[in-house]
């Protein structure tokens, strides 16, 4: 019998494994507002790029959206319909579209341009759904997917003509790869235990930002569920977060239970950047943050 590992538990107790110190002399009032893309946010509590809400509850893309215009979040969706993608971006949510490794890289050119028409302030790629567990290509709801090279990668960039973000780089070798394609940002992220024994997203985020040096916005994705685990992310140098599984049950009780829950999550933040001397993002520091024997 082979054995798996929960990569979500791995990722859970590297949360609950890093300590933060208190500052309070000189401490003011924090500010948790994100820049991003020459756009204003009121949290760096992003949604996550997530997709088939409709399983959860009906209209959950669209409930999830609204959410997110609700808080003054950045949205992140997945895969979906033209008009689904459409029906988003009407909510009024500043949204980002994620588009799946396509093997056929004419849909993925026609994702891009249909997203930039409809007004998404980035586009990117998880190019981690590009294999299955077999050791071939995936195929996701019917639809054949590959892995692309660095010279794939930098075309989407260009016919891209926004922000093209990277979402699924788990080591220092793809940030690097990401860099040199002209990726305007990266996303670390295992999706949800995608692989066993998956490095949790946190333990490799200081190796990607010695390769990413500042030149683009890192962010990071999974088991994020309280403003403690987004000031973990962001004192370690993550520009901003992305939470999906810790919202989905609330869909069901609608946009204004969801974004209630990431106002809550951005006040718990505040509440820990206070505590810690830090008065907005762009102060964090990560010598705040001990680590105990994981």
């Amino acid at each position: 019998m082979q054995l798996t590992s929960n990569s979500d538990k791995i990722t859970r107790d590297y949360f609950d494994s890093l300590l933060v110190e208190t500052r309070y002399v000189d401490s003011v009032i924090p500010s948790t507002q994100l820049q991003l893309f020459g756009e204003n946010f009121h949290t760096p509590i992003m949604t996550a790029a997530l997709s088939h809400l409709h399983n959860t509850t009906p209209d959950g893309m669209t409930i999830y959206a609204h959410a997110a215009a609700l808080s003054g979040a950045v949205h992140w969706v997945g895969m979906g319909s033209d008009e689904e993608l459409e029906a988003i971006v009407a909510t009024g949510a500043r949204t980002i579209k994620i588009i799946k490794p396509y093997a056929d890289n004419r849909e993925v050119l026609r994702k891009i341009k249909h997203a930039v028409k409809k007004g998404c302030i980035a586009v990117g790629m998880d190019i981690d759904h590009a294999f299955n567990s077999e050791g071939g290509f995936d195929n996701v709801f019917g639809m054949p997917m590959k892995a692309k090279s660095t010279a794939e990668l930098t075309e989407f960039v260009q016919a891209a003509g926004i922000p093209f973000i990277v979402k699924g780089v788990l080591s220092p070798h793809d940030a690097e790869k990401s860099l040199k394609a002209g990726c305007a940002g990266i996303v670390v992220s295992h999706h949800h235990g995608m692989i066993s024994y998956a490095v949790p997203p946190l333990m490799v985020l200081q190796d990607i930002l010695s390769v990413t040096s500042g030149s683009i916005p890192v962010f990071v994705d999974c088991g994020i569920e309280s403003g403690m685990d987004a000031y973990k992310c962001l004192a370690l140098g993550a520009k901003a977060v992305s939470v999906g599984r810790h919202l989905m049950p609330l869909l069901k009780s609608g946009a204004q239970v969801v974004a209630r829950r990431i106002d809550e999550m951005t006040a718990e933040l505040a509440g820990v950047m206070a505590r810690t001397g830090i008065g907005s993002l762009e102060k964090m520091d990560s010598t705040v943050i001990h680590r105990r024997a994981f």
